[in-house]
């Protein structure tokens, strides 16, 4: 695959750049290309662009604090479910933003079919292509690479034998989270230093972080980007609407079982019968007002287990359950960072309970802005 031979490209590349390349500018084609590859480029160069073409960016836009150098960002490794991807790739799409990088994420391959952008796009690119890859136009191509998780196996260990054997030098480099780090900031001073000279940038980590205000700046086109399939748009839909008809408010409860029994000593384990004291608690401070509740949870449940109560019981799967929970006027559930995209894609104030005692008092909401 054309798309994949970035390693070769780069040290050729590397080798005769000043004698017969052009600038380089990673991340876009040219108009009149005949193939949307990432990579692609001609011989022994990584899409080349005459100095003309370049776009000027010799000023910066308010709050943009470093130049657009166009670099080429590969997620080199997968993080946990749906959500903790949701939020890597976020991270690094408001990096991208402030910075005109460009990024590919086969990291995201088991969960791209979810969505309208990232289904039509083997390579699960930000900004979205111009046009697709012949990958995607040929039928079944990219079906069997996502299968096969070629790609990612190809980037993942790529990016651990750059980082021990950097024969690309600083033109290619691979950030990886440091052992006991809480965070990896992304805007730092080490990281951008790390990343300065480089054209191809590996991120092999779950810990990248941006600065919060840049998620708020470009939270409409990462929203926009994530929108999805309209089979869960209908179901979390409906499910939402279905409580509205006999409600004046609907609030969404995220019950976490499962793995949570163990995680952390089962910290944030909470039975049902306290979820629906919290739901009494939530309905009380609302008395002239109708208010209906929808759970979800990855086990079971039954409507007794909330007696009193107005409830709807998920959208059908998790992925439907996460945008009903969007569409919902008030969100609390667990310390998880399912409920956070929920808040974060419908902008609905978000409540994370961290212990049994907890109070869901109003002010305690919250919009997430995926920092916690």
């Amino acid at each position: 695959m054309r798309g994949l031979r970035f390693f070769s490209q780069a040290a050729r590349c590397r080798q005769t750049r000043q004698a017969r390349c052009l600038p380089l500018q990673i991340g876009g084609l040219r108009e009149g290309a005949q193939i949307n590859s990432p990579l692609r480029g001609s011989p022994g160069c990584l899409l080349l662009r005459p100095v003309s073409e370049q776009p000027d960016h010799s000023t910066t836009e308010p709050g943009q604090p470093f130049p657009k150098d166009g670099k080429l960002i590969v997620i080199s490794l997968r993080s946990g479910r749906l959500a903790n991807r949701l939020m890597l790739f976020t991270q690094f799409i408001a990096l991208s933003e402030e910075q005109g990088h460009r990024i590919i994420n086969f990291a995201f391959h088991s969960y791209a079919h979810l969505f309208e952008t990232t289904r039509r796009d083997i390579y699960c690119r930000y900004p979205v292509a111009r046009r697709r890859s012949w990958l995607d136009i040929v039928p079944g191509v990219a079906d069997a690479l996502r299968k096969t998780r070629i790609c990612y196996q190809l980037v993942c260990y790529g990016s651990i034998w750059n980082e021990h054997l950097p024969i690309f030098g600083r033109m290619v480099v691979t950030l990886r989270e440091k052992p006991g780090s809480k965070v990896m900031p992304l805007d730092g001073p080490e990281i951008q230093a790390q990343i300065r000279d480089a054209r191809i940038v590996f991120a092999h980590g779950w810990k990248f972080r941006v600065p919060t205000d840049w998620i708020q700046r470009h939270a409409e086109k990462i929203r926009a980007y994530f929108r999805p399939i309209e089979e869960f748009e209908h179901a979390s839909r409906e499910a939402v609407e279905r409580l509205r008809r006999g409600a004046d408010m609907v609030v969404g409860v995220h019950i976490r079982h499962g793995d949570y029994r163990a995680w952390r000593g089962g910290k944030y384990f909470f039975p049902a019968s306290r979820y629906a004291g919290w739901m009494q608690e939530f309905a009380a401070q609302f008395p002239e007002r109708k208010v209906a509740f929808f759970v979800c949870s990855d086990e079971p449940r039954n409507a007794d287990e909330f007696p009193g109560l107005l409830v709807g019981l998920g959208a059908g799967s998790a992925m439907g359950d996460l945008h009903a929970l969007a569409r919902c006027d008030y969100i609390f559930g667990p310390q998880s960072t399912y409920t956070q995209w929920a808040s974060f894609y419908g902008n609905k104030p978000l409540l994370l309970l961290k212990d049994a005692t907890d109070r869901l008092e109003l002010e305690k909401f919250r919009v997430s802005w995926l920092d916690e």
